[in-house]
């Protein structure tokens, strides 16, 4: 559904939401740390996500990742769309490049359900929605 990078980036993005209730910033090492992925390419997405604007960052020692109460608005397809572009909006499920309504697949009318209801998640869910279910102990973000 995602690529591994817009997992990685939503994770961050969650992960740098929970460390930053008290204006605390967050670095790449203990993002990586916290959500279990490599360093590097977390460099790179916080990077990208800070370019354009979802994430705040901050250089120096004291320096980081921060998100203020505006950018907790942010919903989970603004991290989809600057990470992936609009291929949730496009794609076919198997890859094809000429799948469509007038030329389906084998799974375009059973995915395009799964893709509906995955679009209105990702719009419907903000950053800060998945941050209140973290705060309730129910989810997780990191494997044990």
């Amino acid at each position: 559904m995602f690529s591994k990078s817009c997992e990685y980036a939503i994770k961050a993005m969650i992960f740098v939401a929970q460390k930053s209730k008290d204006e605390a910033r967050v670095g790449v090492k203990e993002i990586a740390k916290g959500i279990d992925s490599p360093e590097h390419f977390i460099a790179k997405i916080m990077q990208d996500l800070s370019r354009r604007k979802l994430v705040h960052s901050v250089k120096g020692p004291h320096g980081g990742f921060y998100m203020d109460k505006e950018d907790l608005k942010s919903s989970i397809s603004d991290i989809v769309k600057a990470i992936d572009g609009e291929k949730i909006y496009t794609d076919c499920a198997l890859g094809l490049k000429a799948c469509s309504e007038k030329n389906p697949c084998p799974v375009h009318f059973e995915y395009k359900e799964i893709k509906k209801n995955l679009i209105k998640m990702i719009e419907n869910n903000t950053i800060a929605d998945f941050n209140e279910k973290l705060d309730s102990g129910k989810y997780f973000l990191k494997n044990k």
